[in-house]
């Protein structure tokens, strides 16, 4: 468990050295035998360590005098819906939240979105933070998806691991920015379903390497 803990605190200040975390806005957790491992409520990338962060389960039983994040409830639920989730990333970041902030989607203007699972990165119906109502909503915009935004919040994503899953998040935030950037300069054109049919044809096999020989 120090291990795993350790872990998280290299990836919470891994994203706040690329600024996808502002102050506390943001936390992240890895799936565990007995629940789940998360950043406390209140986590600093300056102050952050593994002995902080928080074990509990699915149910929001938690061990030690800590809090766990107020998102617990968001995390827990998507673990509960999604088996291959190893891991999940919440943040501000400001192009995903900034798209959030539109109630808007992520449409397929580049074939990366096929990462995410599906041709578009939905955004979530608007709920309070911290409550079930959020996790639900997130969980229903997950559907086939490794992330997506909040609305006037932010975003979250999943992976089969930590690297994974901080991976994804830095991902949609480059891809969430790009989208802006390309909206600022005109109208974006989007791929046709044909077209990101093929984009996730080739994803099957994107990133692999070939074997070595025995």
């Amino acid at each position: 468990m120090s291990a795993l803990a350790d872990a998280l605190a290299a990836a919470y200040r891994r994203l706040d050295d690329a600024a996808m975390i502002v102050a506390s806005a943001g936390n992240l957790s890895a799936r565990t035998d007995e629940g789940m491992v998360i950043s406390p409520t209140g986590a600093r990338a300056d102050s952050i360590t593994g002995a902080a962060m928080v074990p509990m389960t699915l149910q929001g039983t938690h061990c030690g005098a800590l809090l766990p994040s107020s998102e617990w409830h968001m995390h827990a639920a998507i673990y509960r819906a999604f088996p291959a989730a190893g891991a999940v990333v919440h943040t501000h970041a400001d192009a995903c939240t900034a798209l959030a902030c539109l109630g808007e989607r992520l449409p397929p203007f580049h074939y990366m979105l096929a990462e995410f699972g599906g041709d578009d990165v939905r955004c979530a119906a608007y709920a309070t933070f911290g409550t079930e109502a959020l996790a639900d909503a997130a969980v229903a915009a997950l559907a086939g998806r490794s992330a997506c935004l909040l609305a006037s919040h932010g975003m979250i994503c999943h992976g089969r691991d930590l690297d994974a899953a901080v991976t994804t998040a830095l991902r949609l935030e480059s891809l969430a920015r790009q989208y802006l950037l390309a909206r600022s300069a005109g109208r974006p054109k989007l791929l046709s379903p044909a077209r990101m049919r093929a984009a996730h044809a080739r994803y099957r096999s994107y990133g692999q390497q070939p074997e070595s020989p025995a």
